[in-house]
This record gives C-alpha cells, structure tokens and sequence, in this order.
C-alpha cells in the first residue's frame, strides 16, 4: 500500500507542473554562464544578450534524453521564427553538462546556444531546480523583455508547449511595443 501511494504522488509530481518563482512582471536576474553554439564556446551575457532583444531562456533537465532532445529539436525548426521576432534564444542545463559541445551541434543543430549549469546558480535564480532528481534543471521557459522583465513564464515537464507558447508570447509582446 505504501509502495501504490508512493508512486501515486511521484507520479503525480511529475505530472503537474510546479508554481515557477519568476511570474510575468518580475525582473529577471542578470547572469553569465559557458556557453556552445555548433561546438564552439564562448561566454553569454543575458544583459548583452537583451541589449539585442527579447530573450528566450529555457532550462532543460539533461542533454541527450528523450524530452530534451525532442525540445531542442523544436528550438532549432522554429529559430527563424524566432530570429524575425528578434529574439535570442539561450537553454541552460545543469545535467550532463559535459556532453554540451556536442548536443549543441547534433540536437540543437547549431541554430541557438545552449550553457552550462552546474552548479545550479542560474537554476536557483530562476526557481528552475528538479526535485525529483536533485542536481537537475527542471523544465521552465522564460520570455525575457529588453528592459529585464520577465513577460512570460510556462512551466511543464511535458516538452510539447514551450516553443508555441514562447512563440505566442513574444508575439503579442511585439504586437503590444511595436505595433
């Protein structure tokens, strides 16, 4: 019986999608982190990154699983999309961060950078930490306005919303500021 509640409640953590700290309206914090693009690093500045647009900054819990993969995928096809609503697109990891160089090539296809986390110092700031499996990312999107505040946030372990969602988000932002 306790063995049946036990895994009831995992898998209904794992089904319903935590409350994420940074609500719309939030200044989202500035950071710095080792990032990749097509396998090269160089480091990412959210301040510098903002001064070029809005920001789109994903947490994804670790390169090369199914979820992951499946959501860098969907990054990559929409990155044009992405690129006409002049906004960045960054995703930041804390698992399997040694492994990054080349998921940025083969699953991220060279179109977005993606950066290490592993520490969980981004995660903290960005309430996007794994529970369930501790010195992980969870999985969090974030819209990122110029001026630092944050105009959307969608929090699902599910990869199959964040890039129409972001999409969706930034659009009506673009259509509210530049219209």
């Amino acid at each position: 019986m306790k063995r049946r509640l036990l895994a009831l409640a995992l898998a209904a953590a794992v089904a319903t999608p935590a409350l994420a700290a940074l609500s719309p309206g939030a200044s989202a914090p500035e950071f710095t982190a080792q990032a990749t693009l097509g396998g090269k690093t160089y480091p990412f500045d959210l301040d510098a990154a903002l001064r070029k647009g809005p920001v789109v900054l994903y947490f994804f819990p670790a390169a090369f699983t199914s979820g992951c993969t499946v959501e860098a995928h969907e990054f990559a096809d929409a990155i044009d999309q992405y690129k006409a609503l002049g906004a960045t697109v960054i995703g930041v990891t804390a698992g399997n961060v040694d492994r990054l160089a080349e998921f940025s090539t083969s699953e991220c296809r060279s179109k977005f950078a993606v950066a290490a986390d592993p520490d969980l110092k981004i995660a903290k700031l960005y309430d996007s930490t794994f529970a369930l499996f501790p010195g992980h990312s969870g999985r969090i999107s974030y819209v990122i306005a110029p001026d630092h505040k944050v105009i959307f946030t969608y929090n699902d372990l599910n990869p199959a919303k964040h890039v129409e969602l972001t999409l969706d988000a930034l659009r009506k932002w673009r259509a509210d500021h530049h219209g």
